[in-house]
């Protein structure tokens, strides 16, 4: 897979246009709470704005962090801080960089994560205002036997007007086709995972060095372009 970020757009978004905003201090979450999607969605209601997801990587990092911005700030730029929340996972690494840039652009952020990051203490971001932790067994995705999304990736799906994946794993790939299969615009957009974090993981785990870095999500979101 060509190592640039290349768009392809599953369904076109339905976003106002941006609107300029003076920059906010990330001073850590303002808001912590516990629900699922029932309650987040109870509480996104009250707040009379749609909600633009970012999917993408966590630990397993960038291997182009700062193309990582470039793309997300142009999808930013799409939208209007007054009308828009966006959603990640709530933490602080990989994707989670983008809060900070939301915040630059005068957008309210939210977090939906599992609750086993509460748990196993993975750090927040500053820059998220207000993080729902599902009551969830798993850190989401598909659960086994055919049994659905997991409590947390059904709670951001259900949740969110618009997607957007860069890269990804196994988890981005449920949740950006399972909002696909929903009819909810997905735009994904191919970017690597850190290759030497992946190399060390492979190695650590006994693994043979990987030799494809593009995700699980990529060749997913890709063949589902096809269709």
């Amino acid at each position: 897979m060509n190592k640039a970020l290349a768009a392809i757009a599953l369904f076109a978004g339905s976003f106002m246009s941006p609107a300029a905003a003076a920059p906010l201090a990330c001073k850590g979450p303002a808001h912590i709470h516990t629900g699922d999607a029932a309650t987040i969605a109870r509480h996104l209601k009250a707040t009379g704005k749609q909600v633009l997801t970012f999917e993408g990587y966590s630990g397993a990092g960038y291997q182009d962090p700062d193309a990582l911005m470039r793309e997300a700030s142009r999808i930013l730029d799409r939208h209007d801080p007054a009308r828009t929340l966006i959603n990640s996972g709530g933490t602080a690494e990989g994707m989670g960089q983008i809060y900070a840039l939301a915040k630059e652009k005068g957008f309210n952020t939210l977090g939906i994560v599992s609750s086993l990051a509460r748990q196993e203490r993975v750090p927040l971001s500053p820059c998220v205002d207000t993080v729902f932790f599902v009551p969830d067994r798993t850190w989401g995705g598909e659960l086994p036997q055919g049994k659905g999304l997991s409590p947390t990736s059904s709670a951001i799906v259900r949740n969110s007007d618009a997607l957007v994946g860069i890269g990804g794993g196994e988890i981005a790939r449920d949740e950006l086709l399972a909002a696909r299969r929903a009819g909810k615009p997905v735009t994904f957009i191919p970017a690597d995972m850190n290759h030497k974090l992946a190399r060390e993981k492979a190695r650590l785990k006994g693994l043979p060095e990987p030799k494809e870095f593009g995700g699980a999500a990529a060749a997913a979101l890709v063949e589902a372009v096809a269709k």
